[in-house]
């Protein structure tokens, strides 16, 4: 049984990673095209690197091993955003605005949902140096525009802010060891659990907190939440920040949703999930990460999205498989050699026969090289 691999680990065949190929290079074309800069950090780094400013659902979806030449524990990456932090904060050290971008496999101990793999395909990009709410709408678009360049369409995009839950925390001095339990039921919506977890909250906290669950929906949301959350600077903040996305981008199909607190440890501003037909989960997850570098040696905001290409890859169109040239083999024959050589600068795939093979199982052929006199030309190939 040797040829069987781990659970939630599998190759990708040449059909599926000739499509994920195809879709990272246009969409790293269109990253490069607004300005963001390519990088490629290691697979494993020293674990307290790798983990740093990260939640515990980081630090469980982590592979851990002992380095055999320092002895110091070291981790698999599962998420090439916290590696992007350390080059902007300690190797680059731009002072204004950084934009980079990425494309790698992470490996996760568990996987995301029953049918993802735990060896994603990430890719994403991230801005860094701008605290304003432009630079969330421009991570935002950004996304969108891949998106949509690769023909995978946007249904919604579900909008949150972390500094809400954070400002109705503190006002109410919830304990820390609290706090997890009641975003795990604000996440799930469950309004009963989140009832009696808030039963020794204050008022108005406690109401503002019951509420969160039902405050999502159409950009009306907004002002519900005006209406019905406590006039705490923080929190007119927040909501301020998001209307400005909402107004500012009108050709984007957002939704809110302020219970949607994922990342929580991690992120400190708007947070965001994008959704696309025919996919129960979001397929990209962004938002506002500020401090990520400190630990590195640079306090900067940060904000940036990614999504797993692999899934990406089974929505997008599988479009026309590119056709191959079957070419017989030049042996001697500079002039065919020749030949051969020209197609595939011109882009073509050509396939050339090795002696004693008459066939070419894969790529798919349609096309054939036949000599005509003392010319060769491409003859489509008649299926039987």
């Amino acid at each position: 049984m040797n040829w069987l691999l781990p659970e939630y680990i599998a190759d990708a065949l040449p059909a599926e990673a000739e499509r994920i190929e195809r879709l990272r290079r246009s969409v790293l074309d269109h990253f490069r095209g607004h300005g963001f800069e390519f990088v490629m950090p290691p697979l494993l780094e020293y674990l307290e690197s790798l983990l740093t400013g990260a939640g515990q659902d980081l630090k469980l979806r982590t592979f851990k091993l002992v380095d055999q030449l320092s002895g110091r524990t070291m981790g698999l990456r599962a998420d090439i955003t916290p590696q992007t932090a350390r080059i902007d904060a300690h190797l680059l050290n731009h002072q204004g605005v950084t934009r980079l971008c990425y494309c790698d496999s992470v490996l996760h101990t568990l996987p995301a949902t029953i049918a993802a793999s735990r060896e994603p395909v990430q890719i994403g990009a991230e801005l860094y140096g701008h605290a304003g709410i432009a630079a969330d709408l421009a991570i935002i678009r950004l996304m969108a525009g891949a998106l949509s360049r690769i023909k995978v369409p946007l249904t919604r995009i579900d909008l949150g802010h972390v500094g809400i839950f954070r400002a109705l925390a503190d006002a109410a001095g919830m304990p820390e060891e609290n706090v997890d339990a009641v975003l795990s039921l604000l996440q799930a919506k469950d309004v009963p659990g989140l009832v009696e977890a808030c039963a020794d909250v204050p008022m108005p906290y406690r109401e503002a907190l019951l509420a969160l669950p039902r405050l999502y929906g159409g950009v009306e949301v907004i002002a519900q939440a005006e209406a019905r959350l406590p006039q705490l600077p923080a929190i007119q903040a927040a909501l301020d920040g998001l209307r400005h996305l909402v107004e500012r981008a009108p050709e984007l199909p957002f939704s809110i949703d302020l219970s949607d607190l994922r990342g929580y440890h991690y992120h400190n501003g708007v947070v965001f999930a994008a959704y696309v037909e025919h996919y129960p989960a979001a397929i990209a997850l962004g938002g506002r990460y500020d401090g990520a570098g400190k630990a590195f040696g640079r306090d900067r905001p940060a904000t940036g999205f990614s999504m797993d290409l692999r899934e990406v890859a089974r929505l997008a169109p599988a479009g026309r498989p590119s056709g191959g040239i079957l070419a017989p083999h030049a042996g001697e024959d500079a002039r065919l050699a020749a030949h051969i050589a020209a197609l595939r600068e011109k882009g073509e795939i050509v396939v050339e026969l090795l002696p004693g093979e008459i066939a070419c199982e894969g790529p798919v052929c349609d096309r054939k090289l036949v000599q005509v006199g003392e010319q060769w030309i491409i003859e489509a190939i008649q299926e039987d």
